[in-house]
């Protein structure tokens, strides 16, 4: 399941989430000018795309994640799938939601 529509406008995001565009565009390394463009219509590339979603959409403070996070993950995603189906369902019902559906 989807949890967002990324044909949307990073504008809308970002005046979802109040902020300014230097403010929206600093989070996540390019500048004010930039940000602008690609909310104009300038097409924006995967990474930049990959990072808008994580930092404005997942809300993740990327400088809290470690490598280590990514592997503890895998590990128990494969080896201990219903341990981490029930540990997904558990942080989903712990009040974090998207700024954006899927429609």
């Amino acid at each position: 399941m989807k949890l967002f529509n990324f044909s949307l406008n990073p504008r809308d995001v970002r005046r979802r989430l109040g902020l300014n565009q230097q403010e929206f565009w600093t989070m996540i390394g390019v500048t004010q000018s930039g940000g602008s463009r690609y909310e104009s219509g300038r097409e924006m590339p995967k990474p930049v795309r990959e990072l808008l979603r994580l930092v404005h959409v997942e809300r993740i403070d990327l400088s809290k994640v470690k490598k280590e996070d990514f592997e503890i993950i895998e590990y128990v995603k494969t080896e201990h799938p219903d341990l981490y189906k029930m540990l997904r369902k558990a942080a989903r019902g712990s009040g974090k939601k998207p700024v954006a559906t899927a429609h």
